[in-house]
């Protein structure tokens, strides 16, 4: 689930920028939940994981997005054109660390650690999709032309940026309604996966 993206631009007038994609930066937070049965750990992500505000729900993770754009200006006679744009996604994942009480049951254990990547990977999803939307505002900005003076430039970039974010937290938005559909059968298809691997020698259940 993805919690409410943020952007911030900075204008650099006449500046040479370092040339390449799109740049990420991720840290990592978590909550610690307890609970010895299934029934107990989802209260317990219900009670403590992150609130998202907009669905106005607490989820079992969620990852915080900031997109940061550098812009770089040439300026000519009667004329500005964006010669740079490098756009950096910030982005922080909370994520939920079971306590792993010694009481809880061997399947209840194994549940949770399909559960666990399950929610780790979906977060990890939704930075891939903001590392694109980045990757695209860059190439968005670069073709712009020329304009007539910086400021005109600058308005250009601004439109510009919010009309591919929108696209961006549409994109999220539909990402985590297929995701949600799809959660049990996805859910089942690892457990099964993850028992033939215990099966097979290749994990081990802890």
């Amino acid at each position: 689930m993805m919690k409410s993206t943020l952007l911030a631009v900075i204008f650099i007038g006449c500046a040479t920028l370092p040339a390449g994609a799109a740049e990420l930066s991720k840290t990592y937070s978590y909550f610690s939940i307890g609970g010895n049965t299934l029934d107990e750990i989802e209260a317990e992500l219900a009670r403590r994981g992150p609130n998202v505000k907009n669905s106005g729900k607490r989820h079992p993770g969620a990852t915080q997005m900031e997109f940061v754009a550098r812009l770089g200006y040439s300026e000519g006679a009667g004329s500005c054109q964006i010669v740079q744009a490098n756009v950096t996604v910030k982005a922080k994942m909370i994520l939920p660390r079971w306590r792993r009480p010694g009481k809880a049951k061997q399947d209840v254990r194994l549940i949770w650690d399909t559960l666990s990547a399950d929610i780790k990977r979906h977060e990890e999803s939704h930075v891939v999709i903001a590392k694109n939307y980045a990757r695209e505002i860059e190439q968005t900005l670069k073709k712009t032309g020329r304009q007539a003076d910086c400021q005109v430039a600058a308005a250009k970039a601004k439109q510009t940026t919010a009309t591919i974010l929108a696209k961006h937290d549409r994109a999220q938005q539909q990402f985590d309604r297929v995701e949600g559909i799809n959660f049990e059968s996805r859910i089942m298809r690892l457990l099964k996966y993850r028992l033939e691997q215990i099966d097979a020698g290749r994990l081990t259940s802890r």
